[in-house]
């Protein structure tokens, strides 16, 4: 299961959270009262590499101007 945050549409907006599998669609309507809601897409940290050693994109450039992975790039 996972765990979506969803707000209220009308003022004043409220933000909760409600557990429901990634299979099931965005719901609409606050299953306890009927209001209409929307599910809040929130940002997360998500790092993509290929093997064991850190790409350059994954790195931050360090003081001395070289990223060390030995691209060439500085």
């Amino acid at each position: 299961m996972a765990t979506y945050i969803y707000e209220t549409v009308a003022e004043p907006v409220r933000r909760f959270e409600i557990q429901q599998s990634m299979k099931d669609e965005a719901l609409t309507q606050h299953p306890e009262t009927g209001e209409p809601i929307r599910r809040v897409i929130t940002g997360g940290l998500g790092v993509m590499s290929t093997g064991n050693a850190p790409r350059h994109a994954d790195m931050q450039r360090p003081a001395s101007g070289s990223c060390g992975t030995g691209c060439g790039c500085h």
